[in-house]
Formats: structure tokens, sequence, C-alpha cells
């Protein structure tokens, strides 16, 4: 885009004040931080949610998926609306549905209301999030300028994970886990009210809303998930459990069928053509299950089992983001040298290797041979894969389609995550109820009678057993999430082909990624 194109792009709604772009850039990269952030910042409280709220384990899980859900299957859906109706208007718009989720999840009583609230924050993340990366290519001019604004941008998507982490500890223990949702409060009201002095509005571009195929993935994606969560706690049998895998089934046929029709499809399918494409969708959507599981259960492991702060928690998983940042520099240094297919095998292969080694956990594990070891080794091989992946992603597009394959893997990613918590809790439920007999009948068998009347009231283990049963359903969880990434590892060796010409694409696609490298 050239300068004169820019100021067309700027006539429909100039901003007050030109010639701060340094100001417009720390909106858009605050906006990205604070739905990157908020995957990352409710993890480490997830205890303290349990514990208020009284969710189940099981039922913890929503906590995670109701944004990922929502976040991924929309995440299209977003970015379409801002190319059709202005991409600052849907901009402030997303910022503010955002905002005020955080604010109704901070005051949620029931866990109803936290999980409504999660969702709502989804919706917001998926119209802002796409629009504030194309708000790049509207207020910055095509050249180093515009370079060094992806670049910003990317730093703050790699890093705010990390922050996330940190963030979380600090609020939940020195405050309360409310205020991991309500620190988006003042900062979504301050990007709303400064966004329209200083970011142009964009041109309109004509085309229409594919609602009924953003609807049908994310309902049928929900209902898978909740299928397996419900088998979870009432058994395969269960009518809610084989109604939710029916309907599931249903919506998403009605979504293949409805986007091999459309006009302007959320999802074209065309993009599954190629194989190296739909191999890297493949790819992301296991690593990301086996990921997000990851995350989720060493959390409970490290606060619950390890009595580990907050604070001490959130820090413990620093050296993951490290590695996947070491890893992330290699493979886009290398990528055009070697090609994608060399870091994806390798690191899917080290990610199966960091997840059957935590199939060993248990309450006597350590958290540097219990935890941080594996960790390591997943991080890194998690980090060879990110950068490469989504080059190949984009690799060979018509550049009017680049926006699409990429929010495609970004939704992969999201709908993924979700869908592999969902079914490595599963495995976990199940595990631990079978464990919790065991520990049940081992603990009556050598409690108190004061101890054994406690048990009647509150049907809670004290910690000793309560801690083998846990531990137990996490170890076994991890085997079905090694799982995953043996299937992303066949997929790597099997389906991804990359000739010697492609390299060439390859390496200018890398230079572009740059930063998120990391």
């Amino acid at each position: 885009m050239t300068t004169s194109q820019l100021t067309q792009d700027q006539k429909p709604g100039t901003a007050r004040r030109e010639g701060h772009p340094g100001i417009a850039l720390t909106v858009i990269a605050a906006c990205q931080l604070m739905v990157v952030l908020d995957a990352t910042i409710v993890n480490i409280a997830l205890p303290h949610i349990q514990d208020a709220l009284k969710f189940s384990t099981t039922d913890l899980t929503w906590v995670v998926s109701a944004y990922t859900l929502t976040f991924g299957g929309l995440l299209l859906l977003g970015g379409r609306a801002g190319d059709i109706l202005g991409r600052r208007r849907v901009f402030i718009t997303g910022i503010l549905l955002f905002t005020l989720a955080s604010l109704l999840g901070g005051l949620a009583q029931e866990p109803w209301q936290l999980l409504a609230a999660r969702a709502l924050q989804g919706v917001g993340g998926a119209i802002a999030s796409p629009t504030s990366l194309a708000l790049i290519t509207t207020t910055f001019p095509e050249g180093p300028e515009r370079n060094r604004a992806f670049g910003v941008f990317a730093a703050v998507s790699a890093g705010g994970g990390a922050v996330g982490l940190l963030a979380g500890g600090m609020l939940t223990e020195w405050l309360d886990w409310r205020w991991v949702l309500f620190v988006n409060v003042p900062i979504g009201i301050l990007i709303a009210v400064v966004t329209p002095r200083y970011i142009s509005e964009s041109e309109r571009h004509p085309g229409s809303f594919d609602i009924s195929g953003a609807l049908t993935s994310t309902l049928g994606m929900a209902a898978l998930v909740y299928g397996f969560i419900r088998a979870s706690e009432a058994g395969w049998r269960d009518s809610l459990t084989l109604g939710s895998f029916g309907a599931a089934v249903v919506l998403l046929l009605a979504f293949v069928a409805i986007e091999s029709r459309a006009k302007d499809p959320i999802t074209p399918l065309r993009m599954f053509a190629d194989r190296n494409r739909s191999g890297t969708y493949v790819i992301m959507l296991a690593l990301a299950a086996a990921m997000f599981g990851m995350f989720f259960f060493i959390v409970l492991f490290v606060q619950n089992v390890l009595d580990y702060t907050p604070i001490k928690a959130g820090l413990a998983f620093l050296p993951v983001t490290a590695a996947i940042a070491i890893g992330a520099g290699l493979s886009q240094r290398f990528l055009p040298v070697l090609g994608p297919k060399p870091f994806m095998a390798g690191g899917s292969a080290l990610v199966v290797i960091g997840l059957a080694w935590q199939t060993f956990i248990s309450p006597d594990s350590s958290y540097v041979g219990g935890v941080l070891g594996p960790m390591l080794i997943f991080g890194f091989g998690m980090g060879l894969n990110f950068v490469t992946v989504t080059v190949t992603a984009v690799s060979g597009v018509a550049p009017h389609e680049a926006g699409a394959a990429s929010g495609l893997l970004n939704t992969t990613q999201q709908v993924g995550g979700s869908l592999g918590l969902s079914i490595l809790t599963t495995v976990f439920g199940t595990a631990s109820r079978d464990e919790g007999r065991s520990q049940a009948a081992d603990f009556m068998a050598n409690a108190s009678p004061e101890q054994k009347a406690a048990f009647a009231k509150t049907h809670e283990l004290p910690a000793p057993w309560a801690n083998e049963v846990l531990a137990h359903g996490i170890s076994t969880a991890f085997i079905p999430a090694a799982a995953m990434a043996v299937l992303a590892l066949i997929v790597a060796g099997l389906v991804i082909k990359v000739r010697k010409s492609d390299l060439e694409a390859l390496a200018g696609t890398a230079t572009a990624v740059g930063p998120a490298g990391g």
C-alpha cells in the first residue's frame, strides 16, 4: 500500500490528531496484549476460582474453553466485519465488549455467570484481535515504518503469555482472583477512548457475513467439547452425552455444507486442497490440543500438590516460554536453508518426549525432575513448530487469501486447544474417579473417627490422599496428550512435502514473520 492509498483509506474517518504513530501503535499493541494475555492470566487463578465458585475439576476446563471456543470460532468473522463495516469502528466495538465481559466475569457469583462472561470475552477478542492487526496496514505506510509496527505487534503476541503468567500470579496472590478479570476494565476503557483520536477509520469494502457458517462451526465444536466433558462425569451412555455428540455431528456437517455453497465463506474449503497447508492445520490442531491440556493440569499440580503460591506458579512457567522463544528463533533462522519438514518432525518428536515424561508425574515428583525438565523439552519442540507451521500455512497462497490462511491457522489453534482439553479432561475424570474410590477405601481403613465423620460430611479426601488422586488423573491424562503429539509427528513425516523451489518463497515469508520467532 502506498502513501496515497493510505490517505484514501483514512478519508472515511480521519483521526483527530495526525502525526502520532507511536501512540497509535501503543493502542493497537495494548489491545493485542490484553487479548493474548487473557489466555494465560486466568490459568494461574484456576485453583482459586475452583475454590471460590465450587467448580469440579472437569467443569473448571470450561473457564478456559468458553473463551477459546468463541474466540477461535468467530475469529474469521471478526476480521471480515472489520473489512465490511470499518476497522476502527469494529475494533472499538470489540474492545468495549471485551471490557464489559471482563467486568461481569470479575463480579460473577455463580459458575454459569463466569462461563457466560468468558464466552462473551471470546466474542470481544475475536472482533478486536484480527482488526487490530489489520489496522497496522491502514495506519502505517508500507516500508520500514510498517515493518517495525508488525515487529512490535509480533513481539507483544509472543510475550503476552509470559506476562499473563506473572500478572496472574501477582494479582491473585496480592489482591484476589477476580482482579485477573478486573484488570482489563481500565485498560479497555482507555483504549476505547484514545482510539478515535489517534487511529483513522479504514475504507469499507463490499462483502457479506457468513453468520450461519460461524454459528454452526462454533456451536458444533461447543457441543463436541461438552460431550467429552459430560462423558467424564456421567459416562458414555448418558443421554446428554449422546445427544451432545449427535448435535455436534449434525452442526459440523451443516457447517461443511454451508461453506461449500457460501458466496463469501468464513472458512474457504479450498484452503485444504494443498497437502502442506492441510498438514500444518492438523499439526497445529494436535499440538495445541496437547499444549492447552499440559498448561491446565500442570497449573493444578504445582499449586495443589507442590503447594506453590500463585506468584511462584507463574515464575515456574517462565522457563517454558524461554524454551519456546529459543526454538522459534532457531527455526526462523534456518528454515530457508533446511525447509519446514525437519523442524516440524523434530519439534513434534521433542513434544512427544516431554509429554511422555509427564506421564510419570506423582505426588513425590519435584519441580525440577517432574515439571521443569519435561516442560523445557516440550517448549523447545513447540518453538521449533510455531514459526515453521505459520510460514508453511501461508506459503504459496495468493496475497488476497493470506489473511484467510493465517486466520484459519489461528482458529485451528484455539479450537484444537478446546477440543484437546475436553478429551484430556475425560481421561482425567475417569482415572481420578477410579483412583478416588481406591484412595477413599485406604483412607477409611486408617482414619480416626473424627476424620471419618469429616469425610462423610464433605466427601473430600485430605491432602495426602487427594494429592494421589489428582496426580494419578494428571499422569493418565498425559497419555492421550502424548498420542496427539504422535499424530503431529506422523503428519510431519508423511504429509509435509516441500520442493526445493519452495525454499525461496519460504525465505521471504520467514523474513516477513521475523520477530514472531522471538
